[in-house]
């Protein structure tokens, strides 16, 4: 956050506002420590509203809203660190064009999971946050995990299942290096788990069965 507290400080006498939104289940007393020493307000979207509403499976993003609420940027994987998006929301502050939008790709998901598939994933999430909050942690992790598997991309539901099995690696700092080789990791045993159903000519193998019959 200290980076956008550096931000904040340098426009906000240009009109210039930020409303931080931290996509945490497990609520306030969480992001409090993260946000002590920013100026801007944060808010805790823990039902994940924002993000299913613009389709953000990541984080960081970001999204520029003009007074009217216009919105004239918006950018999944927005980085304070990435001198391309500090210039564009530069430009938006001081008028000098309408709209911005960016190619560059942050994260790109291969977005397969069907309509259908998504709003089950986030029926789950919204069951497995309920779960967590009154200290149901295995019945939580269950529902996570098979909403993950409908929307495999969806870096925000897979953070959340880290936060609550793993929550040392995300205090008192986040430990980025970890996420990366879990990410991996994870990536790797859902792949396997996804070809270990063999097909051939007279079918498919269900893994775990013991009579080797096909399922046509």
């Amino acid at each position: 956050m200290p980076g956008w507290q550096e931000f904040y400080e340098k426009y906000k006498g240009e009109g210039f506002d930020i409303l931080s939104v931290s996509v945490d289940i497990q609520g306030a007393d969480v992001v409090k420590p993260y946000v002590q020493d920013t100026a801007f307000t944060t808010v805790v979207d823990a039902e994940n509203k924002l993000a299913n509403l613009f389709g953000f499976k990541i984080v960081p993003n970001g999204i520029f809203m003009d007074k009217e609420g216009t919105i004239r940027f918006i950018k999944q994987g927005f980085q304070v660190t990435n001198e391309e998006h500090v210039e564009a929301i530069r430009k938006l502050i001081f008028g000098e064009v309408e709209k911005v939008e960016l190619d560059d790709q942050y994260y790109t998901p291969i977005d397969i999971a069907s309509d259908v598939e998504k709003q089950l994933a986030q029926t789950k999430f919204k069951l497995g946050m309920e779960y967590s909050n009154n200290g149901k942690k295995e019945e939580a992790l269950k529902e996570l995990d098979e909403a993950l598997l409908l929307d495999s991309d969806n870096f925000l539901i897979r953070k959340q299942r880290w936060y609550i099995r793993y929550p040392e690696k995300f205090s008192p700092t986040i430990d980025t290096e970890w996420q990366q080789k879990q990410l991996e990791k994870e990536k790797a045993e859902e792949a396997q788990l996804k070809g270990d159903m063999i097909c051939g000519p007279e079918g498919c193998v269900i893994p775990g069965t013991t009579n080797n019959k096909k399922d046509k």
